[in-house]
C-alpha cells in the first residue's frame, strides 16, 4: 500500500521554492514567475491528499466488501438453504467487491504518479539552485510542464548560432544534472524577440531559432546525452514570455528552453474518444 508523503518533504518544497523566489529576484526573474511556480508545487501537494483520501476511503469500502463477503460465505454454509438466493447477493456482492478493488488500484496509480511529478519537480529546482541564483537559467512551469530557460546572452552573441565559450560552459553543467534525470526525454526549443531578422545565412527568426536548437541538441549530444532522449524546434516570436516593446522584455524573449517532455503515464487517457474517429 502506498504510503502518504511526509510534511517534513512537502515542507521541504515549500522551503525550497519560496528560498528561490527571495533570491531569484535579485537575479532578475520576477516575482510571477516564482510565485507560478510555488503555486505549481503546491497544486501538486493538493492533487496528492486528494488522491489519497479516495484511496483511503476506498480502502475502508473494500475492506467492508470483504468482511461482508466472508460473511455471506459463512451464512450459505450455516444455512444449507434459500441457497440460490443468497448465492446472488454474494455474486453481486463479488463483483461490486471486484469494481471497488478496480478502483483502488486506479487511485493508487494517480497516488504513485502525483508523488513522482511532486519529486520530479522538488529534485530539478534542487539540483539546478547554484545555476539559478548565479542567474545563468531559471526553472519555471509553462503549461503544466517543467522548462528549464537559459537566456540568449548567455549562449549567443546576437544574430549568431554559435555558442560562446561562457554558453559551452554552462551547457556542460546542464547536460551533466539532464543526464541523472532518468527516464526522460527533453525538447529543445528556440525563442527570438519579434525583431526581424535576415542575413545571408538567417531569413527569418524561425531559421535563427531552429539554428539555435540543434545547436544546443547537438552540444548536449556532445556531452553524453543520448540523442534518442532530444529533439529540436524552432518557435521564432510566436511564444513571448514578456512584452517585445522594451529592451528588457525583448532579452527576455530571446531563449533556448530545455522543456521535460511529459511521460505517456503522465498524460490523459483519450481511449474514450476512440469511437469518435472511426
Amino acid at each position: 500500500m502506498s504510503q502518504p508523503v511526509s510534511t517534513h518533504r512537502t515542507g521541504s518544497l515549500l522551503a525550497a521554492l519560496l528560498l528561490l523566489s527571495s533570491t531569484a529576484l535579485a537575479c532578475g526573474p520576477s516575482q510571477e514567475e516564482y510565485d507560478a511556480a510555488l503555486a505549481h508545487g503546491q497544486d501538486l501537494e493538493s492533487q496528492l491528499h486528494d488522491a489519497q483520501a479516495a484511496r483511503e476511503q476506498l480502502e475502508g469500502r473494500f475492506n467492508a466488501l470483504q468482511s461482508q463477503n466472508e460473511e455471506m460465505a459463512n451464512r450459505l454454509r450455516a444455512l444449507g438453504e434459500n441457497v440460490e438466493q443468497l448465492e446472488g447477493e454474494r455474486t453481486n456482492l463479488q463483483s461490486s467487491l471486484t469494481d471497488t478493488q478496480r478502483a483502488l488500484e486506479e487511485l493508487r496509480e494517480r497516488e504513485r504518479q502525483a508523488q513522482a511529478r511532486l519529486s520530479t519537480f522538488q529534485n530539478l529546482i534542487e539540483r539546478f539552485r547554484s545555476m539559478i541564483e548565479s542567474g545563468r537559467l531559471r526553472v519555471r512551469v509553462v503549461r503544466n510542464r517543467m522548462v528549464v530557460e537559459l537566456p540568449e546572452g548567455v549562449l549567443f552573441d546576437s544574430g549568431r548560432a554559435e555558442l560562446k565559450e561562457a554558453g559551452q560552459a554552462t551547457l556542460s553543467e546542464v547536460a551533466g544534472i539532464l543526464g541523472q534525470i532518468e527516464g526522460r526525454e527533453f525538447q529543445i526549443a528556440g525563442h527570438t524577440d519579434n525583431v526581424p531578422i535576415r542575413t545571408r545565412r538567417f531569413r527569418n527568426n524561425w531559421v535563427l531559432s531552429s539554428a539555435r536548437a540543434v545547436t544546443v541538441t547537438r552540444y548536449l549530444v556532445d556531452q553524453g546525452i543520448p540523442a534518442s532522449r532530444l529533439s529540436a524546434a524552432g518557435y521564432a516570436d510566436t511564444q513571448p514570455v514578456a512584452t517585445n516593446d522594451t529592451a528588457e522584455g525583448r532579452a527576455q524573449n530571446r531563449r533556448i528552453e530545455i522543456v521535460l517532455v511529459p511521460n505517456l503515464d503522465e498524460l490523459p487517457d483519450l481511449s474514450s474518444l476512440q469511437g469518435l474517429t472511426e
